[in-house]
């Protein structure tokens, strides 16, 4: 008997009525959380908006849990398609399974995909995030404790795991806690890809290479000690193959990215993004309407303050005919009274005349 040991969970899924409350689940959603929590700080921090990193996990999330159950399907079909197993259950991902090189690789076309809906360079985002996944596998690593999975081969050190479930194979025992070691190794990954960042100015998409490359390094020696069933390629399990070579490909970025592009993206968001531009098109047409309004008033108040025009040419020549006649019979009448009194002094200048002769 075992004096000190790392107790396994009695069962990890509790029942809240109908609703099943999952502890693998739980440790995913936490590590999800963290990584946006982590990744929005160090986004704002180089310059960018707080919320993009949120916006760009909506996308990312899915991709990558999508990505991690496929891979863990492909390379253990035989749980799910062999004879006497059910296909179905390729589908029940609160079992467990998600396998974290699949879910990087698409969590990443996830992220791109995200990112170029917003202009944004995918090598700047995923440095900005890349601790904060390290801190989320760290987390995840927990929902195998739950499930009593993933443990190394049998020791009877004092941290050694306490395996009591008989399901699936599982023998109860005392085992190496490999999910601890896992979980510790990524923690101190974190730490190392944020103290580097600081230190070294990473850009361009080494801060998240080096997060690949020193997880790789841990998950090799983690993965040699594990018991579980895997396939094997030349006596080396088929996830230390794969370490191996993701390892190589990181440090291949990390040198050539840094010859040929040194130092940090001097921009990681552009200020024109989609919510920007629409709210300056929404604000260019209300300056528009405005101004049509304002061009509006300006003419009706300018209509009622400047004089009449002057009359028409033919109106003028119609005044002037009127004023001709008016001027016309008013000449004739006084000729004709002028002519009159000549003749009324002619009459009494001739009767003078005749009564002195």
């Amino acid at each position: 008997m075992e004096l000190a040991y790392i107790p396994s969970p009695s069962r990890g899924v509790i029942h809240l009525g109908p609703i099943p409350l999952r502890g693998y689940a739980f440790c995913i959603i936490i590590g999800v959380f963290i990584a946006v929590w982590l990744g929005n700080k160090r986004w704002v921090a180089r310059g960018g908006r707080a919320g993009t990193v949120a916006d760009i996990a909506v996308w990312a999330v899915p991709f990558g849990l999508v990505g991690g159950r496929l891979y863990h399907v492909i390379t253990d079909y035989e749980l799910y398609f062999s004879e006497g197993r059910d296909w179905v259950d390729a589908f029940k991902v609160w079992q467990g399974g998600l396998g974290i090189w699949g879910a990087i690789a698409l969590g990443a076309l996830g992220a791109w995909i995200g990112c170029r809906r917003r202009g944004i360079p995918l090598p700047a985002y995923a440095d900005a995030i890349a601790p904060g996944i390290a801190f989320a596998q760290a987390m995840g690593r927990w929902g195998n404790w739950f499930n009593q999975e993933l443990y190394g081969r049998e020791t009877h050190l004092p941290w050694a795991l306490h395996i009591t479930s008989s399901e699936g194979g599982r023998v109860p025992g005392y085992y190496h806690p490999t999910f601890l070691y896992e979980s510790l190794w990524c923690v101190g990954v974190g730490f190392l890809v944020i103290w580097a960042d600081r230190r070294f100015k990473l850009g361009h998409g080494r801060a998240f290479a080096l997060y690949v490359a020193a997880y790789c390094v841990g998950r090799g020696w983690i993965e040699y000690m594990r018991v579980d069933d895997a396939h094997h390629i030349l006596g080396l399990r088929l996830n230390d193959w794969t370490a191996m070579l993701v390892f190589l490909l990181a440090v291949v970025y990390m040198v050539v990215t840094a010859k040929k592009r040194p130092g940090r993206e001097a921009v990681v968001e552009p200020a024109d993004t989609d919510g920007s531009a629409e709210g300056e098109a929404e604000a260019e047409g209300e300056g528009d309407d405005k101004g049509q309004a304002d061009t509006a008033a300006d003419g009706e108040d300018k209509a009622a303050t400047e004089p009449e025009p002057a009359q028409t040419e033919p109106d003028a020549k119609d005044e002037a005919g009127a004023g001709a006649e008016d001027e016309t019979g008013t000449s004739s009448g006084a000729g004709t009274a002028a002519e009159d009194k000549a003749k009324d002094e002619a009459k009494d200048e001739a009767g003078t005349a005749t009564k002195k002769s």
